[in-house]
């Protein structure tokens, strides 16, 4: 078949971007279930190269998807109550730590403010750096009483709906080619071969993504610790590796990654500011790479998408559904995208509509053959 001849046209692309913005609008009233499906995929994806190794060895799907996932829980598992004695013997160093850090933060902001009212008319008459000063003081037991309190029932209300993601990689490793086959079941034998090629697409589109995002976060990292280790920051590998994460979010997550960036810089310099505007510097020198060349080489060039819609996606999915449409938009945008312009190339494809008319009227002729004896 000639693949230039049934190219996706403007109302197709019309179709993908609309059903892209219903579906986030949609996935943000069920979050707590989105999001342990996308920390399932990417247990199965990382996953499932070890199960084609087990089956490839002589191993039922069943008892090697059950081998696999129970291991990788088991090990998990492990891990945390191994981690457990270790964190808790930490949490009150850390606690004084990240109120130590949200201290010089608010100390920078404060002398920053300070410098602006020494020099600006306007700025001396807000008197905001003796308001800020004030509270400074006062911020330690604020934090331990009322921010870190919210961050630990947050994580509890979240904990049920997360431990479904061990679950649904389990599934999806055990199950997931029958889930296949009941939908290729289900199409007409004149659309199979490219239903087939659609559930294909669909699968490595997602896949891309995420070992897109993996590279992505490489990069991310690799550019702020050499970035932050340059200018003297404490820990650079550890907190560009946090700022990179934090950048799965985006824009969101990137302005909460460089206000800890900024919060450890001045910190670290209390009496230097100059370091923390450089810290501002990198983050942002960062963020440029990310929109403008890291993000097409990596995301979206996994998803084959033009820059251009990469970027104003990302604003529509943040306009549509908020933070979780800025995380969602682009593994979603690329999935719709493969289902739109498959459906698409079949709807204008002549051959394969007359070939399914022609299989009716063979199927007509067959059950009604005896009727006209």
């Amino acid at each position: 078949m000639n693949r230039e001849r049934y190219r996706s046209g403007p109302l197709v692309w019309l179709a993908i971007l609309g059903a892209t913005c219903l579906l986030l609008f949609l996935f943000q009233k069920i979050l707590w279930l989105v999001v342990p499906f996308l920390l399932a995929l990417i247990a199965y994806y990382l996953l499932f190269p070890l199960q084609q190794r087990l089956i490839l060895g002589g191993m039922s799907r069943d008892s090697s998807a059950t081998l696999v996932s129970g291991g990788a829980f088991t090990l998990a598992t492990g891990v945390m109550l191994l981690a457990f004695p270790w964190i808790s013997s930490h949490l009150v160093s850390w606690q004084d730590s990240g109120a130590r850090y949200i201290e010089g933060g608010l100390r920078f902001i404060a002398e920053s403010l300070a410098w602006a009212e020494r020099n600006y008319t306007f700025a001396a008459k807000a008197h905001l750096s003796e308001q800020l000063t004030r509270q400074i003081s006062e911020l330690g037991d604020k934090f331990a009483g009322t921010y870190l309190a919210e961050a630990a029932l947050t994580a509890a209300a979240w904990l049920p709906s997360l431990l479904l993601a061990p679950f649904l990689a389990f599934f999806f490793l055990r199950d997931g080619w029958r889930f296949k086959m009941f939908l290729s079941r289900a199409v007409p034998n004149a659309f199979f071969e490219r239903t087939l090629y659609l559930l294909d697409q669909v699968e490595r589109t997602a896949q891309l993504y995420f070992q897109g995002l993996i590279k992505l976060t490489l990069l991310d990292t690799l550019c702020l610790a050499c970035g932050l280790w340059l200018i003297g920051v404490s820990t650079p590998l550890a907190l560009g590796l946090m700022t990179a994460v934090l950048a799965w979010v985006p824009y969101v997550g990137s302005i909460l990654g460089c206000l800890l960036v900024v919060l450890v810089a001045a910190t670290d310099f209390p009496g230097d500011p100059a370091m923390a505007y450089a810290a501002i510097a990198l983050c942002v020198w960062v963020r440029l790479l990310d929109d403008f060349f890291f993000m097409q080489i990596t995301i979206g060039r996994s998803l084959k998408l033009h820059p251009l819609l990469t970027v104003v996606m990302i604003f529509v999915g943040g306009a549509v559904a908020g933070v979780a449409g800025l995380m969602l938009v682009l593994p979603l945008l690329g999935v719709v995208m493969v289902l739109g312009q498959t459906v698409g190339g079949i709807v204008t494809d002549p051959r394969l509509r007359a070939r399914h008319v022609f299989a009716k009227e063979l199927r007509h002729r067959q059950v009604t053959r005896d009727l006209h004896s």
